[in-house]
C-alpha cells in the first residue's frame, strides 16, 4: 500500500493561508495530523490564524511569504526545513483579484501583480519545493486556480492568470508522469466559496497602482454570477474536497457544478470555431 500524504506527522506548506481556502486547508490538515506552515502575506492576519489552528494542539509555523518573489518562496522552503525536516505536501494557494478595465488599459503595474500571485506564485512554488517533494517517499502538489480558468470570460488579466495555472498544472502532471516521479498534482477549480477574496486589493503593492475597480468581478457582475451559481460553499467544505482528492489521486477538483455547461461549451466552441460564448451567459 502506497504511503499516505495526508497522515499525522507529515506537513503540509499552503499559501494565502491566513483566510479563505487556505485557512480551510490548514485546519482541516492540522485536524488530520499533519504539521503546517502557514504561508500570507499579510503578516498581523497570519499570526492570528496561526495561533487559532495551533490553539487545537497542532504544530504550526507562520511565513509571511510574497509568492510573487522567488526568493521569498526559497524561504519560505527552508523555514519548513528548518522546523520539520522534509515537505511532503505543497499548497499554491495564493491568488487576488485585477483590475476589470480593458486589459490595454490597465496599468502594466497592476498586471504584474496579478500575474505575480496568480501565476508566477504557483511557478515559484514549484521550482522551490518539487526538488525537496522527489526525497520524501510520498508527495502531492495542490494548485488552485478557478473555474473561470476552465471556460471562456471576461475577467481580464484574473481569468488569463486562472487560465494560465490549469495548462501549467496539466504540464507539471505530464512532465512528472514522464519523469516517473511519485509526485501526485491536483487542480482546484473554486465556484463560489465563502471568503474575503473580493477585499483582496487589501494587499495591493503600492507600485501596483491605485486600488479603484480591483475586485475578481465587478459588483454588477457579480451579482449576476451569483444567481448563476450555487450556493458558496464554505472554506472548510473545499478542503474536505481537497484531502478527498489527495487520497483518491483525483486531478480536477471543482467545487460545485454549475458551470459545468460552461466547460462543455467552450469545448464546443473551439472544435466548431466559434467565438467564445460571455461567462455570464451560461
Amino acid at each position: 500500500m502506497a504511503a499516505e500524504v495526508v497522515a499525522p506527522g507529515r506537513v503540509a506548506v499552503v499559501t494565502g493561508a491566513a483566510s479563505g481556502i487556505g485557512l480551510g486547508m490548514a485546519r482541516r490538515f492540522a485536524d488530520e495530523g499533519m504539521r503546517v506552515v502557514m504561508a500570507d502575506v499579510e503578516a498581523p492576519v497570519l499570526e492570528a490564524a496561526a495561533a487559532e489552528v495551533a490553539g487545537t494542539g497542532a504544530e504550526v509555523l507562520p511565513v509571511v511569504t510574497d509568492v510573487a518573489d522567488a526568493a521569498s518562496v526559497e524561504a519560505l522552503r527552508d523555514a519548513a526545513l528548518g522546523a520539520y525536516g522534509a515537505v511532503h505536501l505543497l499548497c499554491n494557494n495564493a491568488g487576488v483579484g485585477g483590475s476589470q478595465d480593458p486589459l490595454w488599459e490597465v496599468p502594466l503595474a497592476d498586471l504584474e501583480w496579478v500575474f505575480g500571485v496568480n501565476l508566477w506564485g504557483v511557478v515559484h512554488g514549484v521550482r522551490a519545493f518539487v526538488p525537496v517533494l522527489q526525497q520524501q517517499d510520498a508527495a502531492h502538489i495542490v494548485n488552485t486556480s478557478s473555474v473561470f480558468g476552465l471556460f471562456a470570460g471576461s475577467l481580464g488579466a484574473y481569468g488569463s492568470s486562472k487560465h494560465a495555472v490549469v495548462a501549467l498544472t496539466e504540464s507539471l502532471h505530464f512532465q512528472l508522469r514522464e519523469t516517473g516521479s511519485h509526485i501526485g498534482v491536483t487542480l482546484l477549480c473554486p465556484s463560489a466559496v465563502r471568503t474575503n477574496f473580493d477585499t483582496s486589493a487589501r494587499n495591493r503593492p503600492p507600485e501596483a497602482g491605485p486600488r479603484e475597480n480591483t475586485g475578481a468581478v465587478s459588483q454588477a457582475a457579480r451579482a449576476d454570477l451569483h444567481a448563476r451559481s450555487a450556493p458558496p460553499r464554505e472554506p472548510d467544505e473545499v478542503a474536505g474536497m481537497v484531502v478527498d482528492a489527495i487520497r483518491s489521486d483525483r486531478f480536477y477538483v471543482l467545487t460545485n457544478s454549475a458551470r459545468d455547461a460552461a466547460i462543455r461549451g467552450r469545448a464546443e466552441e473551439v472544435l466548431a470555431g466559434r467565438p467564445p460564448t460571455p461567462p455570464l451567459a451560461w
